[in-house]
């Protein structure tokens, strides 16, 4: 694919290009715990956005998406928000680091990658972490990665118009080999954790339904965590978001809270317990005591939270049948999706059939599943133009 692209890349533009790779990403545990400045591990996997790269000596933008065969160009010295929906996360970059004062001239790009749409991989991170990389490598910008990552969500928030938490894009460019990342949500500091894939595979599987409730059900989830916080305030001033309360508190003044809102707030108290334990887990090599952690965060995500389907429910009950699965769980905003589950190497080819027959016969849908192995961050890859 890599040579697909650059070959693609020199056809278009006459000239060698630098090469991106910026991966997709998942989330082991920690789910809904992002907006509340709790805790969250996810990890880079081997999907992944390949951009060829290199300055035209232009003010123009020209680009090419590789999957879907489009073209556009267009003028720096004008950035604003375009009709051609993939072209916004690449112009969201650029016009942060103009916003920024770095002085972006005119570069050809050819992008494109395997990384699942729709399948809460994160394929928007990916292609805003990859640009930004890129750019700031081209131009010898030297910005810190750190500061990388906020361009690459303020992109999101201005040009894509999705106001997403910082995990995505930071899981994209701070990824580690056989390592989850525990990012703090509040402070934004990260501890790295291995993670053991010798003998296990992460899968997912993807529901390929996704329900009109999401988006909707997402503001009201967040507006009953503000509730729960503002009812805890009165009685701890100390208490600024769910991330400051503990089970409890809660527990303390149950019979003020309206049983919905209780519900959602132990949700989360209990979710950022699970994140802390599930990597002292890890610390310890315990993979079968994470993966329980994983099945608990599922039951939580179900009945506390209210944010799973019929499908989602379905695919971790089977999971649960299977000897070769450690745990499992949805993974993202919920109401369709992935499933994300933790499997025995040995067992995939069982495991993934079993789960295809079975949904299959449920819901009369096609399963689609993904094995996925944790890799580096947003990084250059080394080209030989010699060997062409």
């Amino acid at each position: 694919m890599v040579q697909d692209i650059v070959d693609k890349f020199k056809q278009f533009y006459r000239q060698e290009p630098i090469v991106v790779r910026s991966p997709g990403r998942v989330n082991l545990i920690g789910e809904h715990t992002d907006y509340n400045e709790g805790f969250v591990l996810p990890a880079a996997v081997n999907k992944e956005i390949y951009f060829a790269i290199a300055p035209n000596g232009t003010n123009t933008m020209r680009a090419h998406a590789f999957d879907l065969e489009e073209t556009a160009e267009f003028d720096l010295n004008n950035v604003q928000r375009s009709e051609i929906g993939w072209a916004n996360y690449l112009l969201g970059v650029v016009a942060q680091l103009q916003k920024a004062n770095y002085d972006v001239k005119g570069f050809d790009v050819v992008f494109g990658g395997n990384v699942p749409i729709g399948a809460g991989m994160s394929s928007s991170a990916a292609v805003e972490c990859g640009l930004a990389y890129g750019l700031n490598y081209l131009f010898a910008f030297n910005i810190e990665k750190f500061t990388l990552v906020k361009m690459a969500q303020k992109a999101e928030h201005e040009y894509a118009l999705v106001m997403c938490g910082i995990m995505d894009q930071f899981a994209s460019m701070f990824g580690k080999h056989n390592h989850v990342v525990k990012l703090d949500c509040r402070s934004l500091e990260y501890e790295y954790f291995p993670f053991d894939l010798a003998d296990y595979r992460i899968v997912l599987c993807d529901t390929q339904v996704k329900h009109s409730l999401a988006s909707s059900a997402y503001n009201t989830r967040r507006q009953e965590c503000e509730t729960g916080v503002a009812l805890l305030q009165k009685h701890y001033p100390e208490v600024h978001s769910l991330r400051d309360a503990t089970l409890e508190m809660l527990q303390a003044h149950q019979a003020e809270f309206d049983p919905v809102v209780y519900n959602r707030c132990t949700y989360v108290v209990e979710e950022n317990l699970r994140v802390e334990q599930a990597c002292q887990d890890l610390a310890n090599g315990d993979m079968v005591a994470f993966g329980q952690k994983m099945y608990a965060s599922h039951h939580g995500l179900q009945h506390q939270y209210e944010v799973s389907c019929k499908e989602l429910d379905f695919l971790v009950d089977e999971a649960k049948k299977s000897q070769e699965v450690l745990g499992g769980r949805m993974m993202g905003g919920g109401f369709g999706g992935c499933t994300i589950n933790l499997v025995k190497l040995a067992g995939i080819g069982t495991f993934t059939a079993q789960m295809t027959e079975a949904y299959k016969a449920q819901f009369n849908i096609d399963l689609k599943t993904y094995v996925a192995q944790i890799e580096n961050g947003t990084s250059l890859v080394p080209i030989d133009f010699s060997k062409k």
